[in-house]
């Protein structure tokens, strides 16, 4: 009786509608919500903690890289726990350890220790990620309820991402800096509850065995975090310098033992032969260029509207309105340009899209704040265009049984590429400008070299955003796939 009773409880549930399925969804989406708006909730912040913490550019450009570094680099070691030890009981672990962490910030005295706790929070939220997407497919059986309960957790993490400095602007004017993270113990709380309530459990038969990838995941942390402590290390100790020339060296090692160890592994984190399909490989190095673009703009734009402008945290975060907008209402856009031209063409006119804008904002700065924004507005549809398209081409390229690793794998390459962002927008800044921004009303001397320094750093990430998004776009088929597979 007891082991019947047990497979009974264990046995997945599935409900007929969204709205009978209103209580794990609304977690689901809660928890993928509190991830994703905490990637960005304390970009508006920078110039307050940058205050309070006496830190330098390049220790904050650390605080919102640290998170991004953490959680890009375990996604993919996460998911394949969660596959192994079950998925609901690894999201609530992580939604436990990011809740307890975010409590600790007010222990928090200086920018180092912040940076590790960021760390630790981004550790905890990679192990939410790819689960809370996985998850929601195993609430319905009905194909189309699958489909509508996915749009539903890309709205809301997408928009979680870009009102970050919205909601953080506005609690500034409010408290102080730590309750933008405290706030996550609660939410994160509730969202735990009503996944153990609506959720099912896994049962034994849908779990693997294989080992989990432990070297593999330190060798890709090591790697990304060597090569963004680099440019850190050039502008402080000189490019030139023993420190950095190690970091560079240590980089590129790392690199290629975790390219040897994946190789070899049996139950590699990454199977590198996935890339030897084009529409994957194009698709992940498009996301990366996505993902710089958008991280290197919103890092940037926020010193410039609080530091160059003087503006309150709110208004700063009101700035970003364009953006959240444009988001929303681009996707028409994106879905008939795929349908119309495919995946190809449509991801090279968003690349063009971002190229334009960038180079925009290198003329931008310098001529007052709806420049900026029309800018904005062209980098978003551009964004919208290949981050979408992307997903769904990576997803429908992988395996049958290997969709959610491709799921794993396209946050990945944007996590990457987020750290990648913050850290050549800090360096450039710090490098063109100075590395400690001072605080109250700036000289117009230093106002001057600080759009200086911006138009040289945004005319840089054209290039590169360009190169990397349209040579990714370009071995993309011909597909005018508009729905993420399920």
């Amino acid at each position: 009786m007891t082991t019947t009773s047990a497979t009974e409880a264990a046995a997945p549930r599935t409900y007929p509608s969204l709205r009978a399925a209103w209580i794990p969804l609304a977690a689901l989406c809660l928890a993928f919500f509190v991830e994703m708006v905490d990637n960005t909730l304390l970009s508006i912040a920078l110039p307050t903690i940058g205050r309070d913490l006496g830190s330098g550019t390049t220790a904050l450009q650390w605080v919102t890289g640290a998170y991004s570094l953490t959680f890009g680099g375990l996604l993919l070691t996460a998911g394949s726990m969660a596959d192994r030890l079950g998925r609901r009981r690894v999201l609530l672990v992580g939604l436990a350890v990011f809740g307890l962490l975010s409590l600790g910030v007010v222990a928090v005295d200086s920018a180092g220790e912040l940076i590790t706790l960021r760390a630790g929070l981004g550790i905890a939220a990679a192990a939410m990620a790819p689960i809370t997407n996985s998850l929601v497919f195993r609430l319905f059986d009905d194909k189309k309820l699958q489909m509508r309960a996915m749009t539903l957790m890309i709205i809301v993490g997408m928009s979680g991402f870009v009102l970050g400095p919205l909601l953080g602007g506005t609690a500034l004017a409010h408290a102080s800096w730590q309750w933008l993270l405290i706030v996550n113990a609660p939410i994160a709380l509730i969202a735990a509850i009503g996944v153990r309530l609506g959720v099912p459990a896994d049962r034994p038969q849908d779990l693997t065995r294989d080992k989990l990838d432990l070297p593999g995941a330190a060798l890709s942390v090591t790697t990304i975090g060597l090569a963004c402590y680099s440019l850190t290390s050039g502008v402080e100790h000189g490019w030139l310098s023993a420190v950095t020339l190690g970091s560079v060296l240590g980089a590129v090692a790392a690199g290629i033992a975790f390219v040897r160890h994946e190789h070899r592994s049996t139950s590699p984190m990454l199977d590198l032969r996935l890339f030897s399909n084009g529409t994957v490989r194009g698709a992940a190095i498009a996301q990366i260029g996505t993902s710089i673009a958008m991280a290197a703009v919103m890092f940037g734009l926020i010193l410039h509207f609080q530091y160059a402008y003087g503006w309150s945290p709110v208004r700063a975060g009101l700035a970003n309105l364009p953006i959240i907008m444009t988001m929303i209402a681009a996707t028409p856009l994106s879905e008939w340009l795929a349908g119309r031209f495919g995946h190809r063409i449509a991801c090279l006119t968003g690349a063009a899209c971002l190229t334009g804008s960038l180079a925009g904002l290198s003329w931008g700065v310098t001529h007052g704040y709806f420049a900026i924004a029309l800018c904005m507005i062209v980098m978003t549809i551009g964004l919208r265009t290949v981050m979408t398209i992307c997903a769904i081409a990576l997803v429908d390229a992988m395996p049958s049984n290997r969709t959610s690793i491709g799921t794993a794998l396209n946050d990945t390459a944007q996590e990457v590429g987020s750290s990648i962002g913050t850290a050549v927008v800090g360096t450039l800044i710090a490098v063109l400008v100075t590395t400690q921004l001072p605080e109250g009303t700036w000289s117009a001397e230093l106002v001057a070299s600080f759009f200086h320094g911006e138009r040289i750093t945004y005319a840089v990430l054209a290039a590169v955003v360009g190169l990397i998004a349209a040579g990714g776009a370009l071995t993309l088929t011909d597909s005018r796939t508009t729905e993420e597979p399920a």
